[in-house]
C-alpha cells in the first residue's frame, strides 16, 4: 500500500541526528521492508518548547493550509493518493496537526506510532497541544506503542474499535558481535546528546557514580551539544580517565560499541534509549537507570544491570561489579546480543507492522 508518513517532532530527513530521527527512519525502513511505498507527506515541525499560545495557534493555522494544499495536490493528481496516514511521535509539545485533517478528508485509516499523554498540561500553556494530541488519538484507528510505559494513559484516549499494539523497539542488526579485547583497562562507553534537562541530569549521575568506582577502567563519551561545558564539569572528577569523541556517524558509533566492554547510562527520564539497544546488539552489557521503557529492552541480571533512577551509589556498585567480573560481562553481553536478535530485529518489526496495517485497509468500512 502507499503510506503517507509524518513526524511532527522532527522529520526523518532533518540534518541534525537524534534518537527521534533514528526511530522515524527505522519505521520507514520497516514499512518498506514489508513492500509498502512510503511518502514523506509533511515536514512541518510542530514543536513548541516554551508553551507559547501564539505559536501554537500559528502552527495550527499553518497545518490547516498545508493539509489543504496536500489534498489539492492529490485531487489534481500531482501527488499520489495514500491508502493510510502514519504519524510518528506526538505529544503535547509536538502534536499532529496535519494527519487527522487529511485522514478525515480522504476517509483513510490514521495510525500513530509512539504517543504520550500528559493530562497535567490541560489548561496550562500547552493546552492547545494537549487537546490536539487527545483529538488525534481519538481519531486514530491504531496506536503503536514503542514504550510500554505510555500505554496506561494513551489507551483510554482511543475511540471504540481502535487498537493499541505494543511493538518492541527494533534495529537493523549488524553481523555477529565480536568479543572485546581482554587486555588493558575495562572500556566504559556513554552515548548521549549533551543538552539541558534529562540528558545533562544523566551525565551528572554518571560523573557522581564513576568518581567512586575503583579498578582499571576508562570512559569514552560519545555525544555533543549546547550543554557540553556542563557535561565536562559533571565528569571533571574522572579527570584523565575520560576520552571525548564528540558526535559520531553510524559507522564510527558501531566501532565505538565494538571497542567497549560496558555501556553505562543512568537514563534519567529516558523513553527507552536506542543506544542501550545498539550496545546490546553489539554484545555489550548495559548498566542503566530502571525507569520509563528501559526495563522493556534491558533485562536486569540477564542482559545488563538496572539501578534506581538517579541513585549514583547504586549505579557505582553495579559498575564496580561488572568492571571486576569479566565472566559476568561476557555472559550478559552474549545474552544481550541474542535477545536483540530474537526480539528487536527489523524484519520481525516489519512483519508485525505489515499485518496490523493491512488489517486496517482490508476491513469493511
Amino acid at each position: 500500500m502507499r503510506i503517507a508518513f509524518h513526524a511532527p517532532l522532527k522529520p526523518p530527513d532533518a540534518p541534525i541526528p537524534s534518537g527521534d530521527r533514528r526511530i522515524a527512519r527505522l519505521l520507514i525502513k520497516a514499512l518498506r521492508h514489508a513492500n509498502h511505498t512510503v511518502d514523506l507527506a509533511s515536514r512541518l515541525r510542530t514543536r513548541d518548547a516554551t508553551g507559547s499560545l501564539a505559536r501554537q495557534a500559528r502552527l495550527a493555522e499553518i497545518a490547516g493550509r498545508l493539509a489543504a494544499r496536500y489534498l489539492a495536490a492529490i485531487r489534481s493528481e500531482r501527488r499520489p493518493r495514500p491508502d493510510l496516514w502514519f504519524t510518528y511521535h506526538l505529544y503535547y509539545k509536538a502534536p499532529d496537526l496535519v494527519g487527522p485533517l487529511v485522514a478525515d478528508a480522504l476517509g483513510i485509516p490514521y495510525v500513530v506510532a509512539e504517543a504520550s499523554v500528559a493530562h497535567k498540561r490541560a489548561g496550562g500553556p500547552w493546552d492547545p497541544g494537549h487537546r490536539a494530541t487527545l483529538a488525534a488519538l481519538a481519531r486514530a484507528d491504531l496506536v503503536i506503542g514503542l514504550n510500554p510505559h505510555d500505554r496506561a494513559l494513551v489507551e483510554p484516549c482511543l475511540a471504540a474499535g481502535a487498537r493499541y499494539l505494543d511493538l518492541p523497539p527494533f534495529l537493523e542488526i549488524d553481523p555477529a558481535p565480536v568479543q572485546p579485547s581482554a587486555g588493558g583497562p575495562v572500556q566504559l562507553l556513554a552515548v548521549g546528546m549533551m543538552r539541558a534537562g534529562d540528558k545533562l541530569a544523566s551525565y551528572r549521575v554518571l560523573g557522581a557514580a564513576l568518581a567512586s568506582v575503583p579498578g582499571d577502567w576508562r570512559l569514552t563519551v560519545v555525544g555533543d551539544g549546547p550543554a557540553r561545558p556542563a557535561v565536562a564539569a559533571a565528569l571533571a572528577p574522572l579527570a584523565d580517565r575520560v576520552d571525548w569523541r564528540g558526535a559520531l556517524d553510524a559507522d564510527a558509533l558501531a566501532e565505538a560499541y565494538r571497542d567497549a566492554d560496558i555501556l553505562v547510562w543512568p537514563a534519567v527520564n529516558e523513553a527507552f534509549g536506542m543506544a542501550l539497544l545498539e550496545a546490546q546488539a553489539a554484545g555489550r552489557p548495559v548498566i542503566a537507570g530502571d525507569g520509563g521503557g528501559v526495563p522493556a529492552i534491558v533485562r536486569d541480571g540477564e542482559t545488563g544491570l538496572l539501578t534506581p533512577v538517579g541513585d549514583a551509589a547504586a549505579f557505582a556498585d553495579a559498575a564496580a561489579r561488572l568492571i571486576a567480573d569479566r565472566a559476568l560481562r561476557q555472559r550478559l553481553g552474549a545474552r544481550a546480543a541474542q535477545t536483540v536478535r530474537d526480539r528487536h530485529a527489523l524484519p520481525a518489526a516489519a512483519t508485525t507492522l505489515d499485518a496490523a496495517l493491512l488489517s486496517l485497509v482490508s476491513r469493511p468500512k
